[in-house]
Protein backbone atom coordinates (compact mmCIF):
# COMPACT_ATOMS: atom_id res chain seq x y z
CA UNK A 1 0.00 0.00 0.00
CA UNK A 2 1.64 3.54 -0.67
CA UNK A 3 2.29 5.80 2.36
CA UNK A 4 1.41 8.98 2.76
CA UNK A 5 3.68 11.52 1.41
CA UNK A 6 5.92 13.20 4.14
CA UNK A 7 7.42 15.88 2.34
CA UNK A 8 5.05 17.55 0.24
CA UNK A 9 5.34 21.58 -0.37
CA UNK A 10 2.01 22.28 -1.39
CA UNK A 11 -1.60 20.84 -0.68
CA UNK A 12 -2.99 18.39 -3.60
CA UNK A 13 -6.42 19.32 -4.52
CA UNK A 14 -8.21 17.04 -7.09
CA UNK A 15 -11.47 15.20 -7.97
CA UNK A 16 -11.87 12.06 -8.73
CA UNK A 17 -15.24 9.97 -10.38
CA UNK A 18 -16.31 7.04 -10.96
CA UNK A 19 -19.07 4.40 -12.42
CA UNK A 20 -18.47 1.31 -10.43
CA UNK A 21 -18.47 1.36 -6.84
CA UNK A 22 -15.48 -0.69 -5.97
CA UNK A 23 -13.55 1.66 -8.52
CA UNK A 24 -14.44 4.28 -6.56
CA UNK A 25 -13.18 2.69 -3.60
CA UNK A 26 -9.59 2.82 -4.70
CA UNK A 27 -10.02 6.87 -6.27
CA UNK A 28 -9.50 7.51 -2.27
CA UNK A 29 -5.67 8.06 -1.96
CA UNK A 30 -3.35 6.37 0.61
CA UNK A 31 -6.83 3.60 1.62
CA UNK A 32 -7.19 0.12 1.51
CA UNK A 33 -11.13 -0.25 0.40
CA UNK A 34 -13.86 -2.53 -0.95
CA UNK A 35 -17.25 -1.52 -2.07
CA UNK A 36 -20.24 -3.76 -2.51
CA UNK A 37 -23.05 -2.08 -3.93
CA UNK A 38 -26.56 -2.58 -2.05
CA UNK A 39 -29.12 -0.54 -3.37
CA UNK A 40 -29.90 -1.27 -7.65
CA UNK A 41 -29.55 1.37 -10.06
CA UNK A 42 -26.33 2.92 -11.86
CA UNK A 43 -23.80 4.04 -9.59
CA UNK A 44 -22.28 7.49 -9.62
CA UNK A 45 -18.88 8.23 -7.15
CA UNK A 46 -17.28 11.26 -6.51
CA UNK A 47 -14.21 12.47 -4.13
CA UNK A 48 -13.38 15.70 -3.81
CA UNK A 49 -9.91 15.65 -2.06
CA UNK A 50 -7.59 17.92 -0.42
CA UNK A 51 -4.09 16.65 0.90
CA UNK A 52 -1.15 18.46 2.98
CA UNK A 53 1.99 16.58 4.02
CA UNK A 54 0.20 15.07 7.14
CA UNK A 55 -3.70 15.98 6.78
CA UNK A 56 -5.72 14.31 4.56
CA UNK A 57 -9.50 16.12 3.79
CA UNK A 58 -11.84 14.86 1.53
CA UNK A 59 -15.57 14.63 0.64
CA UNK A 60 -17.03 11.54 -0.39
CA UNK A 61 -20.61 10.95 -2.60
CA UNK A 62 -21.89 7.82 -3.38
CA UNK A 63 -25.44 7.56 -5.67
CA UNK A 64 -25.95 3.63 -4.03
CA UNK A 65 -26.18 1.99 -0.82
CA UNK A 66 -22.91 0.36 0.08
CA UNK A 67 -21.30 -1.80 1.98
CA UNK A 68 -17.72 -0.51 2.61
CA UNK A 69 -15.00 -2.31 3.93
CA UNK A 70 -12.28 0.30 5.34
CA UNK A 71 -8.54 0.59 5.97
CA UNK A 72 -6.86 3.95 6.77
CA UNK A 73 -3.26 4.70 6.11
CA UNK A 74 -1.26 3.36 8.61
CA UNK A 75 -0.21 5.70 12.13
CA UNK A 76 -2.99 7.91 11.16
CA UNK A 77 -6.43 8.95 12.92
CA UNK A 78 -9.95 9.32 10.71
CA UNK A 79 -12.97 11.28 11.32
CA UNK A 80 -15.68 11.21 9.15
CA UNK A 81 -19.12 12.84 9.60
CA UNK A 82 -21.90 13.30 6.85
CA UNK A 83 -22.72 16.25 5.43
CA UNK A 84 -26.05 15.94 6.32
CA UNK A 85 -28.32 13.97 7.78
CA UNK A 86 -27.98 10.19 6.75
CA UNK A 87 -28.48 6.55 7.99
CA UNK A 88 -24.87 5.29 8.39
CA UNK A 89 -23.39 2.64 10.63
CA UNK A 90 -20.15 1.61 11.58
CA UNK A 91 -19.59 -1.58 13.11
CA UNK A 92 -23.10 -1.93 13.58
CA UNK A 93 -23.80 1.03 15.14
CA UNK A 94 -25.58 3.76 14.49
CA UNK A 95 -24.38 7.53 13.90
CA UNK A 96 -26.17 10.22 15.16
CA UNK A 97 -26.11 13.33 13.07
CA UNK A 98 -23.92 15.20 16.46
CA UNK A 99 -21.63 12.36 16.69
CA UNK A 100 -18.63 11.72 14.63
CA UNK A 101 -16.93 7.94 13.49
CA UNK A 102 -13.39 7.70 14.48
CA UNK A 103 -10.65 5.22 13.12
CA UNK A 104 -7.02 4.77 13.80
CA UNK A 105 -5.10 3.50 11.05
CA UNK A 106 -4.25 0.48 9.85
CA UNK A 107 -7.56 -0.97 11.67
CA UNK A 108 -10.04 -2.42 9.50
CA UNK A 109 -13.71 -1.52 10.36
CA UNK A 110 -17.29 -1.20 7.98
CA UNK A 111 -19.95 1.07 6.83
CA UNK A 112 -22.87 0.46 5.84
CA UNK A 113 -24.19 3.48 4.02
CA UNK A 114 -27.55 4.79 2.63
CA UNK A 115 -28.39 5.74 -1.14
CA UNK A 116 -27.06 9.63 -2.26
CA UNK A 117 -24.81 10.15 0.81
CA UNK A 118 -22.60 12.35 1.22
CA UNK A 119 -19.91 12.17 4.53
CA UNK A 120 -16.70 14.58 5.15
CA UNK A 121 -13.43 13.07 6.09
CA UNK A 122 -10.40 13.86 7.80
CA UNK A 123 -7.52 11.81 8.33
CA UNK A 124 -4.45 12.85 10.19
CA UNK A 125 -1.40 11.45 11.07
CA UNK A 126 -0.95 10.82 14.80
CA UNK A 127 2.76 12.01 15.04
CA UNK A 128 1.38 15.63 13.49
CA UNK A 129 -1.62 15.08 16.88
CA UNK A 130 1.02 14.47 19.35
CA UNK A 131 3.08 17.19 17.25
CA UNK A 132 0.16 19.80 18.06
CA UNK A 133 -0.53 18.10 21.61
CA UNK A 134 2.49 18.78 22.62
CA UNK A 135 2.90 22.15 21.74
CA UNK A 136 -0.27 23.39 23.13
CA UNK A 137 0.07 21.49 26.45
CA UNK A 138 -2.71 18.78 25.74
CA UNK A 139 -2.29 15.02 26.17
CA UNK A 140 -2.74 12.99 23.60
CA UNK A 141 -3.47 9.11 24.09
CA UNK A 142 -3.47 7.11 21.42
CA UNK A 143 -6.01 4.70 22.99
CA UNK A 144 -8.77 7.23 23.35
CA UNK A 145 -9.24 6.00 19.62
CA UNK A 146 -10.85 2.80 20.96
CA UNK A 147 -14.40 3.92 20.04
CA UNK A 148 -16.12 4.30 16.92
CA UNK A 149 -18.40 7.19 17.18
CA UNK A 150 -17.41 10.10 19.37
CA UNK A 151 -20.31 12.76 20.59
CA UNK A 152 -19.70 16.59 19.75
CA UNK A 153 -21.62 19.62 20.37
CA UNK A 154 -23.32 19.98 17.20
CA UNK A 155 -23.41 23.66 16.34
CA UNK A 156 -19.21 23.27 16.32
CA UNK A 157 -19.63 20.27 14.27
CA UNK A 158 -22.08 22.14 11.75
CA UNK A 159 -18.71 24.93 12.03
CA UNK A 160 -16.38 21.93 11.28
CA UNK A 161 -18.99 21.29 7.96
CA UNK A 162 -18.50 24.86 6.70
CA UNK A 163 -15.05 25.12 7.12
CA UNK A 164 -14.11 21.62 4.67
CA UNK A 165 -16.63 23.37 2.67
CA UNK A 166 -14.86 26.20 1.90
CA UNK A 167 -11.06 24.12 1.91
CA UNK A 168 -12.54 21.76 -0.13
CA UNK A 169 -14.18 24.75 -2.86
CA UNK A 170 -12.60 24.76 -6.04
CA UNK A 171 -12.21 28.23 -6.14
CA UNK A 172 -11.04 28.80 -2.97
CA UNK A 173 -7.96 30.74 -3.07
CA UNK A 174 -6.66 29.74 1.39
CA UNK A 175 -6.72 26.25 0.85
CA UNK A 176 -2.84 26.09 2.06
CA UNK A 177 -3.81 28.39 4.52
CA UNK A 178 -1.46 27.32 7.94
CA UNK A 179 -4.68 28.50 10.14
CA UNK A 180 -7.06 26.33 8.19
CA UNK A 181 -4.58 23.36 9.47
CA UNK A 182 -3.85 24.08 12.77
CA UNK A 183 -7.32 24.32 13.31
CA UNK A 184 -8.68 21.14 11.72
CA UNK A 185 -5.36 19.26 14.04
CA UNK A 186 -7.28 21.40 17.34
CA UNK A 187 -10.29 20.61 16.78
CA UNK A 188 -9.36 16.31 15.88
CA UNK A 189 -7.55 16.95 19.66
CA UNK A 190 -10.91 18.32 20.78
CA UNK A 191 -13.00 16.09 19.66
CA UNK A 192 -10.72 13.11 20.26
CA UNK A 193 -10.65 14.45 24.28
CA UNK A 194 -14.36 13.86 24.29
CA UNK A 195 -15.93 10.95 26.12
CA UNK A 196 -16.94 8.45 23.59
CA UNK A 197 -21.02 7.33 23.79
CA UNK A 198 -22.50 4.30 25.29
CA UNK A 199 -22.90 1.90 23.01
CA UNK A 200 -26.34 1.48 21.69
CA UNK A 201 -25.95 -2.10 20.60
CA UNK A 202 -26.91 -4.92 22.13
CA UNK A 203 -24.14 -6.65 24.72
CA UNK A 204 -23.81 -9.90 22.39
CA UNK A 205 -22.14 -7.42 19.34
CA UNK A 206 -19.38 -9.33 19.85
CA UNK A 207 -21.04 -12.79 19.15
CA UNK A 208 -23.29 -11.21 15.98
CA UNK A 209 -19.92 -9.56 14.46
CA UNK A 210 -17.94 -12.52 14.75
CA UNK A 211 -20.68 -14.92 12.90
CA UNK A 212 -20.65 -12.54 10.26
CA UNK A 213 -16.81 -12.39 10.46
CA UNK A 214 -16.59 -16.63 10.12
CA UNK A 215 -19.27 -16.51 7.18
CA UNK A 216 -17.80 -13.80 5.44
CA UNK A 217 -14.44 -15.27 5.68
CA UNK A 218 -15.92 -18.68 4.55
CA UNK A 219 -17.68 -17.34 1.81
CA UNK A 220 -14.60 -15.51 0.47
CA UNK A 221 -12.39 -18.57 0.30
CA UNK A 222 -14.96 -21.00 -1.05
CA UNK A 223 -16.15 -18.50 -3.69
CA UNK A 224 -16.51 -21.19 -6.52
CA UNK A 225 -18.49 -23.35 -4.08
CA UNK A 226 -22.73 -23.52 -3.55
CA UNK A 227 -23.33 -22.06 0.21
CA UNK A 228 -26.80 -22.32 1.48
CA UNK A 229 -27.65 -20.06 4.27
CA UNK A 230 -28.17 -23.65 6.21
CA UNK A 231 -24.36 -24.40 5.51
CA UNK A 232 -23.44 -21.21 7.20
CA UNK A 233 -25.42 -22.07 10.22
CA UNK A 234 -23.85 -25.51 10.47
CA UNK A 235 -20.61 -23.34 9.94
CA UNK A 236 -20.93 -20.60 12.39
CA UNK A 237 -22.97 -23.48 15.04
CA UNK A 238 -25.76 -20.82 15.38
CA UNK A 239 -29.17 -21.78 14.93
CA UNK A 240 -31.04 -20.11 11.14
CA UNK A 241 -32.72 -16.66 13.43
CA UNK A 242 -29.20 -16.18 15.06
CA UNK A 243 -27.83 -15.98 11.64
CA UNK A 244 -30.57 -13.50 10.22
CA UNK A 245 -30.30 -11.58 13.29
CA UNK A 246 -26.59 -11.18 13.45
CA UNK A 247 -26.42 -10.62 9.89
CA UNK A 248 -29.16 -7.84 9.97
CA UNK A 249 -28.02 -5.86 13.19
CA UNK A 250 -24.39 -6.24 11.71
CA UNK A 251 -24.86 -5.64 8.36
CA UNK A 252 -28.46 -4.55 7.83
CA UNK A 253 -29.06 -7.32 5.82
CA UNK A 254 -30.28 -11.02 5.36
CA UNK A 255 -27.60 -13.68 4.95
CA UNK A 256 -29.34 -14.94 1.94
CA UNK A 257 -28.84 -11.66 0.25
CA UNK A 258 -25.34 -10.74 1.45
CA UNK A 259 -24.40 -14.41 -0.20
CA UNK A 260 -26.05 -13.04 -3.74
CA UNK A 261 -24.58 -9.53 -3.39
CA UNK A 262 -21.32 -10.70 -2.55
CA UNK A 263 -21.16 -13.24 -5.35
CA UNK A 264 -22.98 -10.88 -7.86
CA UNK A 265 -20.09 -8.26 -7.05
CA UNK A 266 -17.78 -11.08 -7.73
CA UNK A 267 -19.05 -11.32 -11.02
CA UNK A 268 -18.46 -7.51 -11.72
CA UNK A 269 -15.12 -7.48 -10.49
CA UNK A 270 -14.06 -10.37 -12.62
CA UNK A 271 -15.97 -8.83 -15.08
CA UNK A 272 -14.23 -5.64 -15.03
CA UNK A 273 -10.62 -7.21 -14.57
CA UNK A 274 -11.20 -8.87 -18.62
CA UNK A 275 -12.48 -12.43 -18.92
CA UNK A 276 -10.01 -15.04 -19.35
CA UNK A 277 -8.78 -16.92 -23.12
CA UNK A 278 -11.92 -18.89 -23.62
CA UNK A 279 -13.86 -17.58 -20.30
CA UNK A 280 -17.02 -16.29 -21.36
CA UNK A 281 -20.07 -13.95 -19.42
CA UNK A 282 -21.78 -16.99 -18.78
CA UNK A 283 -19.25 -19.10 -17.33
CA UNK A 284 -17.63 -16.57 -15.00
CA UNK A 285 -21.29 -16.24 -13.88
CA UNK A 286 -21.88 -19.80 -13.04
CA UNK A 287 -18.50 -19.97 -11.11
CA UNK A 288 -20.52 -18.08 -8.58
CA UNK A 289 -23.43 -20.00 -8.65
CA UNK A 290 -25.91 -18.10 -11.29
CA UNK A 291 -26.97 -21.12 -13.46
CA UNK A 292 -29.53 -19.46 -14.80
CA UNK A 293 -28.18 -16.47 -17.98
CA UNK A 294 -31.07 -14.94 -18.31
CA UNK A 295 -31.80 -14.72 -14.66
CA UNK A 296 -28.41 -13.68 -13.77
CA UNK A 297 -28.39 -10.60 -16.63
CA UNK A 298 -32.01 -9.06 -15.48
CA UNK A 299 -30.89 -9.08 -11.66
CA UNK A 300 -27.08 -8.05 -12.63
CA UNK A 301 -29.17 -5.09 -14.52
CA UNK A 302 -31.54 -4.34 -11.71
CA UNK A 303 -28.46 -4.16 -9.14
CA UNK A 304 -25.78 -1.95 -11.44
CA UNK A 305 -27.77 -0.05 -13.58
CA UNK A 306 -26.26 -1.75 -16.90
CA UNK A 307 -26.01 -5.15 -18.80
CA UNK A 308 -23.33 -7.58 -17.87
CA UNK A 309 -21.89 -7.11 -21.67
CA UNK A 310 -22.10 -3.64 -20.77
CA UNK A 311 -19.61 -4.05 -18.52
CA UNK A 312 -16.95 -6.04 -20.19
CA UNK A 313 -17.21 -3.36 -22.80
CA UNK A 314 -15.69 -0.83 -20.61
CA UNK A 315 -12.98 -3.09 -19.24
CA UNK A 316 -11.92 -3.84 -22.88
CA UNK A 317 -11.96 0.17 -23.99
CA UNK A 318 -9.74 0.63 -20.81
Amino acid sequence: MMQPQQHKQAPDWCIREATDADEHAHNLRDWQQQYDQISAGHFYGRIDELAFSSLQVFREHTSQALHQQCNVWPDSVWLGFAVENGDCRINGEQVRRDELMCRPGNCHFELMTPEAFDIYGIVVSQQALLNTAERQGVHFDARQLSAPRRQWDESRLDGLRYLLQRMLAPMHTGVAGAMQQDYLLTTVLDILQQQAPQASVAPSWGRRQAVVSRVREYVRNHSHETITVTDLCELAHVSRRTLQYSFESVLGISPLRYLRLSRMNNVRRGLLAGLEPGQTIASLAADQGFWHAGQFAHDYKQLFGENPSQTLQRAVQK
